[in-house]
């Protein structure tokens, strides 16, 4: 969808950019792939692609269903301009957000943890789907209140 998006703005000579979010446990259907090979042959450079490392995904760690690493070589080997960015410093996003790029599409690894700050949940595979209760609900919002 992102790649279509972003052909469409080509298309109307519009300058704005196009932003999608990927998991990377989602990276691992061949769609993305060729998605990211379309982008660079087409040059997209008003493509932004996000992609959230967090080394979760549903019932397993990622390296353990099927191997991500290296990623950013991954990405720059479809042509891609990667950068890599802790995905919890909010200015350093910004900051590359900012960025467009030059004439590639450009990939900002987000290295996050699951669960940040919430002692029970971070970095916790069966947090990627399980629904806490209102106790846990609570202590959470106290957690991430201190």
């Amino acid at each position: 969808m992102a790649v279509g998006i972003a052909l469409s703005a080509r298309l109307q000579a519009s300058l704005r950019r196009t932003f999608v979010v990927l998991g990377d446990g989602e990276l691992q259907e061949g769609s993305n792939w060729e998605a990211a090979m379309t982008a660079f042959h087409y040059g997209l450079s008003s493509l932004l692609a996000v992609v959230d490392r967090n080394q979760l995904q549903q019932g397993a760690r990622t390296e353990e269903t099927k191997q991500m690493e290296p990623l950013a070589a991954k990405w720059a080997s479809f042509g891609w301009e990667v950068r890599e960015v802790d995905g919890h410093d909010h200015a350093q996003l910004l900051d590359t957000f900012r960025r467009p790029g030059t004439t590639r599409p450009v990939c900002v690894i987000a290295h996050t943890v699951k669960g940040k700050g919430v002692s029970f949940m971070e970095d916790r595979v069966e947090w990627h789907h399980k629904v806490p209760s209102a106790e846990q609900v609570e202590s959470a919002l106290q957690e991430l209140s201190a």
